[in-house]
């Protein structure tokens, strides 16, 4: 009898184990098709640009980033993480020193040098490239599968579709505002049509004067934008100041954008960072083209 019973609670206890969550094989596929494999989520991540750092946060994980580069300064709490470099430059022995069992990279922004070289390395690697506005939602349901969190990623990914939902609900127009975004003055440099932001200003019923231009950030001239008349002009920056060079703009009395009055600010970690908040600076750019709409309208009536 003693043997049964010793037999019977051991079934128990078994039973009770197999009932447990556990964590199987992870498997996703990154923004570029790649298979990315975890035995176990997650718990020793460097983030490689600050927009991935946001969002492992917005996802509950930020307590296992290990490292991550410049700029990651988004909760506060980012600002006391390691760094390891910027997106364009890795210090590869730290970055080995931290035993990460996964680096997240931004494609586009960290390029194929470092790429190859993290993987040469032998370490676990996930490239997130969201092009258009929801993969920012996607990449937070990822971020979640990887680190264990897919509760809270699916509640902050549902949250930002919702918002989205809202915007992509407003009235539509068979015109679009001609917009010109500068993402600096000097050299004067501005997004393509495959760039997040132009998705944005497509959402809002807007439309790239230099959607058609090869380089995903070309440089170009004064004249051109002058030549596209864009009917609003939206700076990014640096920080969360106005710079002082989008009133230049002014001198321009023949450019719609400066006699219409709409030269806009958005800070740059709204709308240039594909991070959970880039939902806000997208509502802040469908109310700029809104008003340049108006103040076209308007100056048309008056003609």
């Amino acid at each position: 009898m003693p043997g049964r019973m010793m037999c019977f609670r051991l079934l128990l206890s078994l039973l009770a184990l197999n009932s447990l969550p556990l964590y199987g094989q992870i498997e996703v596929t990154d923004d570029l098709g790649n298979p990315v494999s975890l035995r176990e989520p997650a718990q020793r991540i460097v983030s490689l640009s600050p927009h991935i750092t946001e969002t492992l946060f917005a996802v509950g994980a930020g307590a296992k980033i290990v490292a991550t580069v410049q700029f990651s300064n988004y909760p506060e709490a980012a600002s006391s993480i390691p760094v390891i470099g910027s997106f364009s430059e890795i210090a590869y022995e730290s970055l080995l020193s931290f035993d990460p069992d996964l680096v997240i990279v931004w494609a586009s922004g960290n390029g194929e040098e470092i790429i190859a070289r993290i993987r040469s390395l032998g370490l676990n690697v996930y490239l997130d490239e969201p092009r258009q506005i929801e993969d920012v939602a996607r990449s937070i349901r990822r971020f979640g599968t990887l680190t264990g969190n897919s509760p809270i990623a699916e509640e902050t990914a549902q949250n930002f579709l919702d918002r989205l939902a809202r915007l992509r609900a407003r009235e539509t127009y068979d015109e679009p505002i001609r917009v010109f975004y500068e993402v600096w003055n000097e050299p004067l440099t501005t997004l393509n049509g495959e760039h997040l932001v132009s998705d944005i200003i497509r959402l809002c019923g807007g439309e790239n004067i230099f959607s058609a231009a090869i380089p995903l950030a070309p440089v170009i001239s004064t004249e051109s934008v002058l030549v596209a008349d864009p009917q609003l002009i939206v700076v990014s920056g640096m920080d969360e100041e106005r710079p002082e060079w989008l009133d230049e703009w002014q001198q321009w009395p023949g450019l719609s954008a400066a006699e219409y009055d709409q030269l806009h600010f958005i800070p740059p970690d709204l709308l240039q960072r594909s991070a959970p908040r880039i939902i806000q600076g997208a509502e802040m750019l469908c109310e700029f083209i809104d008003q340049a709409r108006t103040a076209t309208e308007a100056s048309n009536e008056g003609r």
